[in-house]
């Protein structure tokens, strides 16, 4: 007569042990989805803020220097000259509106005849989920990959603060002088995007500008 470790396993035992293993190898299987899920996941929203990051320092570095003019210490308005004008190139347009909508337009001096040609105008925009960039007059180029990321929002705001420069002023004669107003301006950008491939991967960067070129209103008259 055998004995019972000679017999083997029954069927029951043999089914209860395939069961266990199916149970760890689910948990094990389950445990290895949520860890590529998870790391999928964490590389998404580094490829989109990146991507988000990469597009406001574009932005950031161009429109530092909006309303540069090469003229603006022979001709303009701190001149001694008697026909100073004012900065052709210090007007900037914000228009923070929906898809397709010019967000931002300003120009800078480029070709040093003090007027604004097409090649010196600059404009970003946000059309189709991409973020473009205005280059000439008729040239956009797209700044962000619509494929890879989907740029939600593209918002401007702008910030000026003015003061008038009394001092500035040499009167003759003790008549009353009008000073220059001098506008200090900065631009808050905002961005939000979202994966291309998974909308639940959302950022957004944010990003202050300050405009080197102060836009400077009227000279020192009587």
């Amino acid at each position: 007569m055998r004995s019972a470790a000679e017999l083997g396993f029954s069927i029951i035992e043999l089914m209860v042990g395939i069961a266990l293993a199916l149970l760890i190898a689910a948990a094990a299987a389950f445990l290895l989805a949520s860890s590529v899920g998870e790391n999928r996941r964490l590389l998404l929203e580094a490829q989109v803020t990146q991507d988000l990051r990469s597009a406001a320092d574009l932005v950031t570095h161009q429109t530092r220097r909006a309303g540069h003019w090469s003229g603006a210490s022979t001709l303009g308005l701190w001149s001694a000259s008697a026909s100073a004008v004012p900065n052709p190139y210090a007007a900037i347009t914000p228009d923070a509106g929906a898809s397709d909508m010019l967000a931002l337009r300003y120009s800078q001096d480029a070709n040093e005849n003090n007027a604004v040609d097409g090649n010196e105008q600059v404009a970003f925009r946000l059309r189709n989920g991409a973020l473009e960039a205005q280059l000439g007059e008729h040239t956009w180029q797209a700044l962000t990959d619509a494929s890879t990321l989907v740029v939600t929002r593209f918002h401007i705001q702008p910030t000026v603060r003015s003061s008038t420069l009394e001092s500035a002023c040499a009167c003759v004669d003790s008549e009353a002088c009008t000073a220059p107003l001098v506008q200090v301006r900065s631009v808050e950008i905002e961005i939000s995007g979202q994966a291309a491939n998974d909308a639940s991967v959302l950022r957004t960067v944010r990003s202050t500008v300050r405009l080197r070129n102060d836009n400077v209103i009227s000279g020192c008259s009587a």
